[in-house]
């Protein structure tokens, strides 16, 4: 019989069957017993490429991180690259709504995709006149922005019966349209929050070269 022309496993398959089985059943439920069965082997077969099953939780990560561009800070006003950059991180996160939590509870010390964000967003703060304190603390704030974006639906937790809010939520008497809208909601309501947090920087920015001025001038 001819040996296939591919190997039957690989570093990247296993990594893009993990991340499907983690879209389809969550977080939680994925073993390296369950990746196995997926991909039709032997357990043993997969400690070959990954020792452990956090290996592979980490190698997702670096592949969503991946898609996360932040290179706008090269060439592009502070403000545009922050939102550009927020907007890139939502949408690799938003696309696997099951995996935020990962991302939210381990570090971008240690890999490489979140790093070069980090040093684009950071290296681009501080040119624009920030402290890099804050440049440290915008990137963080973005973060948390962004998973909180992420990591669910606002507009899906409503039911879409009238009856439930009426009586008792008076005020919430449109409520039960929310979730036939969700996808433009949960946009929108990102949007919002963005052009909030970047407009309210830009004056914590102002304020802060104000104060540089009165130093030099008392100098």
């Amino acid at each position: 019989m001819a040996r296939p022309r591919k190997p039957l496993l690989s570093r990247e398959r296993i990594r893009d069957t993990a991340l499907q089985l983690i879209d389809r059943d969550g977080l939680a439920e994925l073993s390296m017993r369950k990746l196995a069965q997926e991909l039709n082997v032997q357990a043993a077969s997969l400690y070959s490429h990954y020792a452990t099953k956090e290996q592979v939780l980490d190698e997702v990560a670096s592949a969503i991180m991946a898609k996360v561009d932040a290179s706008a800070f090269e060439r592009e006003d502070w403000r545009r690259a922050l939102m550009s950059w927020a907007r890139s991180y939502r949408a690799a996160l938003a696309a696997h709504p099951n995996f935020a939590p990962y991302l939210a509870t381990n570090g971008p010390g240690q890999r490489d995709e979140a790093l070069r964000a980090a040093n684009f967003v950071h290296g681009g703060l501080v040119r624009a006149g920030w402290p890099p304190r804050y440049a440290t603390m915008i990137g963080a704030s973005t973060k948390y922005l962004v998973l909180g974006a992420a990591m669910g639906s606002f507009a899906r937790g409503f039911v879409d019966d009238v009856h439930v809010y009426l009586d008792r939520y008076p005020n919430l008497g449109q409520a039960h349209k929310l979730a036939a809208k969700a996808d433009q909601i949960d946009a929108d309501s990102f949007e919002l929050a963005l052009t909030a947090f970047v407009e309210g920087l830009a004056c914590q920015l102002g304020q802060i070269e104000k104060r540089r001025e009165r130093r030099r001038a008392r100098t």
